[in-house]
């Protein structure tokens, strides 16, 4: 075992403690950053000049009626720029663009004494447009060939040899929906510049350094004249990593040209109209099998739908290409990226990170073949699982195969799923109009970030005379528990009782050049780097415990704040230690750094070692469905998630139930839509707030849901033994809609396969449910989907047509 992942017994780490900002967060008095603006003196408020078009060009824009607007004092413009007129980390996201991009596209930024006045003066700024051409949808990118970005492919085996031996092979498509954060704080920054000149921001930001980057290449300053404070967010979800920095650095334009304050933050419209959300995707696919069951080759292009700008969109494309695999082992694979360049929102980064995507193509796959091979869909998936000995089709053995069986039968077990599918087929044979269904799936979900150099982090630990302690580190806190698993790995590290410990608001000037919070890496990073911080305290202490004690300080043991000899015999208190090494001239406070050991990683061949290790899960979803018109509930649901040995087992749980629901918004309820037509309002995002764009509530929670952390799971290399747990839960939820698609199955005959929506909403559940009676209609025809209303959209996939021997090996034609 690893000294990193070595536990200590009698460790705070391991409690089932509650979020550190739990009680001020239920009270209303944590503070966020717009908060800070009641406490702020003579603040300016910044309000968007945004496009009415999807696409045009600025012929000319005058501020001056603007300025007769009560209250307005400034507008910023292209021309106030000092540095670089750019806010993205690609240089293709101008901060104040000539050419607007999607509906809703700031040119300039209004600055006033109130929101209001801020408000009216946007209103007022008179700009000249010259339309232009535009591509809304990604089907309009992929006609006209607008891509964007780097287009990398996944390659393992022959899969055209694969194909042609396959016994059965299948195409067909797969369509899924992007996804709102629709996190509860909307973007909000609040920029000051003090006497010498030098920028404070305070943002809602999960990646403060790039912030900081941005914000001081856009005026024109070192970074040591920038410093960006985040303390804490309202939900993040990735929304924050990439998009705050463009906001923040027009809040510090402002205050830097006038002196004063100024506070951007969005309304919740606002925010939805202008801000990137998860990447929708297109896939085409073929898929071969042979007569057991056993995948033998896939094929597939993935397509993702980038909006205007790149953001992240290429590291979400290379990770969706690395999960495309999810739990199953596939011998031959050959999967190629394009990212889609639409006149959108630039979308970015959000849980999951592209992985959703990627898993979500090979569930629907297996899904939609199974009824055509014969074969249980549950026992399709398990048959199919890794191995010991086998790698992924980018070349990372696949470390721990042995989890999946023990989360799958876990969850088979604790769910009791033999018994209850008995009591759904006699439910299903005694109800026509509804039906019930249980599905079961896997996750395999690899963790780390996928360009290596982001994987580190630092931290800086204070004891003060008094013994108590300071924490700082690079991470961030969106209401993911971060900060509450670092106070119990500081305690833990240091041996005294976590109400010593107290955490400090993440700042650019007290730890540099961190990485984002984001790809379930913040406690395995800045755990590791607290960690290390509070071991160069503890070193130094137990020398000077160990003179107090007559002992070495090899002897020297400290827990709950007594330092002890090994043997028992004699004690002293940690406050007395630090007084005696305050004396001694010991230095009480360090720097720690953690850097992810192990990972290689080969972009452009799409090879190596990318993720530090696999989490793995599984989970089981009732639904019943009810055939007149869609709509259905989700019944129960049982996890079991690999976690590790728990930092904080409370926040874990937490996180996975709270990571399953969100997954199951994305695929069964949030339907985002933009206007395609040829309007005047094309492009123009038509559910842009929550009367629009339906979220999951408690009415959408399961009836009943029971989540197991998994036992015995010890991970070396990592923190404690832990493992990340932000990101891996909200793939579960692919139980959800597998169990709506045997439902609506359930209405036809058997061996029906069913091409289902994503988002699966009770329309789309109608039409599924729709084409699987149609299929007992039509005897002996199988009908993958059902003929969509004049205004409906087509099913997200075509009819799949089982190729076999006896089908003189045609190729299976794919039809749009």
């Amino acid at each position: 075992m690893s000294a990193l992942s070595q536990r200590p017994a009698g460790g705070v780490v391991g409690q089932p403690l509650p979020h550190e900002s739990a009680a001020l967060h239920v009270t209303g008095h944590a503070l966020y950053t717009d908060d800070l603006v009641g406490r702020t003196k003579d603040v300016l408020h910044a309000h968007p000049v945004g496009s009415p078009h999807a696409h045009a060009r600025v012929v000319s824009l005058d501020a001056t009626p603007a300025l007769a607007v009560p209250g307005v004092v400034r507008v910023l413009t292209a021309d106030d720029v000092p540095g670089v007129n750019d806010a993205g980390v690609k240089h293709d996201e101008p901060l104040f663009p000539s050419e607007a991009m999607f509906v809703g596209h700031g040119v300039a930024w209004v600055l006033a004494e109130t929101a209001e006045a801020a408000r009216l003066g946007a209103l007022a700024v008179e700009v000249t447009w010259e339309p232009l051409p535009s591509l809304v949808s990604i089907h309009d990118a992929i006609a006209a060939g607008s891509f964007q970005g780097g287009q990398p492919r996944l390659l393992r085996g022959d899969v055209e040899a694969a194909l042609e031996g396959a016994a059965h092979v299948f195409s067909g498509e797969t369509e899924m929906a992007g996804q709102e954060h629709f996190y509860l704080e909307t973007h909000a920054s609040l920029a000051l510049v003090d006497e010498a000149g030098q920028v404070f921001v305070q943002c809602s930001t999960q990646h403060p350094t790039e912030t900081q980057d941005i914000v001081a290449h856009v005026l024109g300053v070192p970074s040591h004249a920038v410093t960006v404070q985040c303390l804490r967010m309202g939900g993040g979800f990735g929304g924050k990593e990439m998009q705050p920095h463009g906001f923040a650095a027009v809040a510090a334009l402002g205050a830097t040209l006038t002196g004063r304050p100024v506070r951007l933050r969005l309304s919740r419209q606002l925010d939805m109209t202008m801000t990137g959300k998860r990447h929708g995707f297109h896939a085409q696919w073929r898929v071969g099998f042979d007569d057991d069951g056993r995948l033998l080759a896939l094929d597939a292009t993935l397509t993702s739908d980038g909006g205007w700008s790149l953001d992240l969109s290429e590291p979400v494309l290379a990770r969706a290409l690395c999960h495309v695999d999810n739990a199953y082992w596939i011998p031959h694979v050959r999967v190629n990226g394009r990212v889609a360049q639409t006149h959108k929102t630039s979308q970015t980064a959000f849980r999951g990170f592209g992985g959703p995507q990627g898993m979500l193509v090979v569930e629907d796959v297996l899904g939609r073949c199974a009824p055509l091979l014969g074969v249980d869909a549950d026992e399709l998936r398990r048959r199919n699982f890794y191995g010991p000995g086998q790698s992924t089709p980018y070349g990372q053995p696949v470390r721990h195969p042995e989890r999946l069986q023990r989360v799958w039968g876990a969850v088979l077990t604790n769910a009791d799923v033999a018994r209850r599918r008995a009591e759904v087929d006699a439910f299903n044979a005694a109800h026509e109009r509804t039906k019930r269904a249980i599905a079961l799936t896997p996750v395999k979900f690899g963790i780390s970030f996928n360009l290596t150099a982001f994987n580190q982090a630092g931290a800086l630990v204070h004891v003060y005379k008094d013994g108590s302690v300071l924490v700082t580190h690079g991470g961030t806190e969106m209401g993911q528990g971060l900060h509450t698993k670092m106070l119990q790995v500081a305690a833990t590290a240091l041996g005294v009782p976590l109400s010593r410990v107290r955490l400090a608001p993440t700042r650019t000037d007290k730890v540099p050049n961190t990485s984002a919070t984001a790809a379930s890496s913040g406690a395995d990073l800045n755990g590791g780097a607290v960690k290390d911080a509070c071991e160069q305290v503890r070193d130094r202490l137990d020398t000077v415990a160990a003179g107090l004690l007559g002992t070495t300080a090899a002897d020297v043991r400290v827990e709950g704040g007594v330092f002890r000899r090994l043997d028992g015999l004699q004690e002293v208190s940690w406050e007395e230690v630090i007084r005696v090494a305050y004396s001694q001239r010991v230095q009480l406070w360090a720097a720690g750094f953690h850097r992810t050991e192990g990972l290689h990683w080969d972009s452009t061949r799409m090879q190596g070692e990318p993720f530090k290790y696999f989490a793995y899960g599984a989970a089981a979803a009732e639904v019943q469905v009810d055939g007149l018109t869609g709509a259905y509930r989700l019944r129960r649901v049982d996890v079991v998630h690999d976690v590790g040995d728990s930092l904080s087992p409370l926040v874990d749980l937490g996180q996975v139930e709270g990571g399953f629901v969100q997954g199951a918004g994305w695929l069964t309820l949030e339907d985002l839509r933009w206007d395609e037509g040829d309007g005047p309002t094309r492009g123009r995002l038509t559910t842009q707030a929550a009367s629009t764009y339906k979220l999951p509530s408690l009415s959408e929670m399961p009836e009943d849901f029971r989540v197991t952390l998994l036992e015995d799971a010890h991970e070396d290399g990592v923190v404690y033994g832990s493992k990340a747990v932000g990101e891996p839960p909200l793939m579960l939820a692919f139980c959800v809609r597998e169990a709506l698609r045997r439902a609506c199955a359930a209405f036809g005959p058997a061996g029906t396969s069913i091409a289902l929506a994503s988002p699966a909403t009770p329309e789309a559940v109608w039409w599924a449910l729709e084409a699987a009676r149609a299929a007992g209609r039509d005897a002996g025809h199988v009908t993958e989907g059902a003929a969509p209303a004049p205004d409906q959209p087509a099913p997200d996939a075509p009819a799949l047509h089982p190729r076999t021997e006896a089908d003189a090996r045609e190729q299976t034609p794919v039809h749009p």
